[in-house]
């Protein structure tokens, strides 16, 4: 764990996060080169998974989880913007079947299941209209566990998926996919970093402060000569609502 060794109040020293692997690319990616940049005596240690973690017991300093799945005895730090989970699939799919009126009605088609890492049950799918809450685990022929292959399973008409609405946005723009029920996806909590600690260290504060949404511009000593090329290397984000 990192310890507050400045006592200048001058952040350096070693952090720990883990974090799902939606906050690493939306959250973390953008960012971490420049703070890099900005604190010389900071060294950074990135775990990325989306099995939920005991932070404490295993040793990180912070984590970042959708707010849903934050424990209420953790400071948190908001560090995106609210999100929403949809139910899409191609427009040939419906070419000879209706699409569903009701949640109740995806029992009828084929679903594109994602099994949960850690656990391995099976991801719900959650739907809430005028204070009604459904959660359901419609069946389908196919089940994956990587959300790159669902999302490719979804675009080439294997059925309806269940993704965040960020990963398929472009889709839905061109036309590729279409959105059913889109009067039940209320959004939910994005990504905050959360610690265990009210005594952080002023790495970590300074962190926090980074992370923190909405999000101030990077000064010049963050953009540095290359900080904003690592997030284009890295290849595109594919958003998983796994760790919701």
């Amino acid at each position: 764990m990192a310890l507050a060794l400045e006592r200048d109040g001058t952040p350096r020293g070693p952090l720990r996060i883990t974090t799902l692997a939606y906050g690493a690319r939306t959250v973390l990616e953008p960012v971490l080169p420049g703070f890099l940049l900005r604190y010389p005596d900071v060294s950074l240690e990135l775990n990325v998974e989306d099995r939920p973690i005991d932070i404490v017991a295993e040793g990180f300093d912070a984590g970042i989880r959708f707010g849903e799945s934050v424990e209420r005895d953790m400071i948190s730090v908001r560090a995106g913007p609210d999100l929403r989970t949809v139910v899409v699939a191609t427009p040939g799919y419906f070419r000879n079947r209706p699409a569903p009126a009701s949640p109740a009605d995806l029992e009828r088609h084929d679903c594109i299941g994602y099994r949960l890492p850690g656990s391995g049950a099976l991801l719900a799918w959650e739907f809430e209209r005028d204070g009604r809450q459904i959660r359901l685990r419609p069946s389908g022929r196919l089940v994956l566990n990587e959300i790159g292959l669902s999302l490719a399973a979804i675009r080439g008409g294997a059925g309806l998926g269940y993704m965040l609405e960020d990963a398929v946005a472009e889709d839905l723009a061109a036309g590729r996919l279409v959105q059913v029920l889109p009067e039940w996806y209320p959004p939910f909590p994005g990504c905050h970093l959360y610690y265990p600690h009210r005594q952080a260290s002023p790495a970590l504060r300074a962190l926090a402060d980074r992370l923190r949404w909405p999000r101030r511009p990077a000064s010049e000593t963050e953009r540095g000569n290359d900080a904003g090329g690592w997030a284009g290397r890295s290849g595109a984000s594919v958003p998983s609502p796994a760790a919701r």
